[in-house]
């Protein structure tokens, strides 16, 4: 019951604030301005972010309260917000934000669950728990949320892709978690479902609005602690596969890319037109189309990481 009711309440929130924010960003030309690397050919309001992230955190403090995990996301996901409204706010003046100092501010950020003891500790055995030694569970943590952060935004390419694939892997972690009875965990993963099914009627093409950099970042740093606070713990060697695979499509993504980076002799940090949804359009594909496609991969994951999760637990 409380699941149901946090879900349709997070669902009410987003989907009133998204056409009020999309009004306001159309009104004061806070838009996605097209260019040569963007697939959308006319400006799309942005600020959708803002709607994700006040969505979660005020149902997540109404019906968990205050507790490490809502802190964890109320302050990581406020910073990642304010930074990715000032690099929204850069594109609709058609510049760009500069990189390295979104990659500082997103390393502090991938920091702050340590704070709140969120962290990768180590696998369980039959032996019993392998606990990993202090700075390896706080570099592992480290990374595991840094790299989140940017995958999700790497995805938040095509309309409706970043959103829709959000909403399957939260809903596999939100499973996960209670079949090893984290309720506040499963808590959180059904409230990002709500938040990202209610977006993605905005979201999907033709979007009317897009969720930016604070929407992606944002989305990454929730979905990174979910695993962490979760499906993470008591993972053995093989079922710590299960947050690898809900989230597969982003990752998998991502490795691709910077391969493909490397081989190619470019810089890792600078955007093109490598991955997944633009090499599946340049073959001929809708965006709809392509969007459908990477759903199903994203869902045979979930449905793989779900099958490997109860067979060897």
């Amino acid at each position: 019951m409380k699941y149901g009711l946090s879900a349709l309440v997070c669902f009410a929130i987003v989907a009133i604030l998204v056409p009020i924010l999309r009004k306001y960003a159309i009104r004061f030309g806070f838009v996605d301005r097209p260019n040569a690397r963007k697939i959308h050919k006319a400006p799309v309001p942005l600020m959708g972010g803002a709607a994700l992230y006040f969505g979660v955190v005020v149902t997540l403090f109404m019906f968990q309260g205050i507790t490490p995990l809502s802190l964890t996301i109320c302050i990581g996901g406020f910073i990642l917000v304010v930074i990715g409204l000032i690099d929204d706010a850069s594109k609709s003046r058609g510049a760009d934000f500069p990189v390295w100092p979104r990659v500082i501010a997103y390393m502090a950020v991938a920091a702050i669950p340590l704070l709140f003891d969120i962290e990768i500790e180590g696998l369980s055995s039959p032996h019993g728990m392998i606990i990993f030694p202090h700075w390896l569970g706080i570099v592992s943590s480290i990374i595991w949320v840094f790299a989140l952060i940017n995958m999700i935004n790497f995805i938040d390419g095509v309309d409706g892709l970043a959103s829709g694939v959000s909403t399957l892997s939260s809903l596999t972690l939100f499973i996960a978690a209670l079949f090893k009875q984290q309720y506040p965990t499963a808590l959180l993963a059904v409230i990002l479902v709500a938040a990202c099914a209610a977006f993605l009627f905005y979201n999907f093409y033709p979007a009317r609005i897009f969720m930016g950099d604070a929407g992606a970042t944002f989305l990454g740093y929730a979905l990174a602690v979910t695993a962490v606070d979760g499906a993470f713990k008591s993972a053995t060697l093989v079922t710590v596969a299960v947050p690898f695979l809900a989230l597969g499509v982003p990752i998998l993504d991502t490795a691709i890319v910077m391969l493909r980076r490397l081989l190619s002799g470019k810089g890792l940090h600078r955007a093109d037109k490598l991955h997944t949804h633009h090499v599946l359009m340049k073959w001929g594909l809708t965006q709809i189309q392509t969007v459908s496609f990477i759903y199903l991969v994203a869902a045979l994951f979930s449905l793989l990481s779900l099958v490997l999760l109860l067979a060897l637990s």
